[in-house]
């Protein structure tokens, strides 16, 4: 066998494997239902319940899911910030590295921030600017911080 046809052969089978285990872990993981809006699937993992259980007792429930306060409101961001976050949830939660119970991280806290302020725009123009004007930057979370997910 020519050394060329070796090297396909290994590169064939590293890519299959790869597949493979992408796809078992997609399907076991219910990959699929992370591309829904579907509150149900943050709780797949079992250290988000807690979270879930909170956000059904929360003021938001009826008014927003997850992703609406946690992904970009443009397609585009929304599935860069699922994938993203996938990846790395995915990850920690494989390696064990994770803080129980888990903690939001300063990107995703940024991208919260920004949905705060996108629904409730009116409310808090004036504080925005006002905070602007100051050269401080409006943190509703640090105040608010459990308006999505009642404690």
């Amino acid at each position: 066998m020519r050394a060329s046809a070796v090297k396909g052969i290994i590169i064939g089978t590293a890519v299959g494997v790869a597949c493979g285990i992408g796809a078992f872990t997609f399907i076991y993981a219910k990959g699929g239902s992370y591309l829904t809006n579907d509150p149900k699937a943050c709780a797949n993992c079992h250290i988000m319940q807690d979270h879930f259980d909170a956000w059904v007792k929360s003021s938001h429930r009826s008014v927003a899911t997850c992703n609406d306060c946690h992904a970009p409101h443009n397609l585009l961001g929304k599935y860069w910030v699922k994938a993203d976050n996938g990846f790395w949830h995915s990850f920690a939660f494989t390696t064990g590295k994770f803080p129980d119970p888990i903690r939001i991280k300063p990107r995703n806290r940024r991208v919260t921030e920004k949905a705060c302020l996108h629904c409730h725009k009116q409310i808090v123009e004036d504080i925005s600017a006002h905070a602007q004007i100051k050269g401080q930057e409006v943190s509703c979370v640090r105040c608010h911080d459990d308006v999505g997910h009642s404690k």
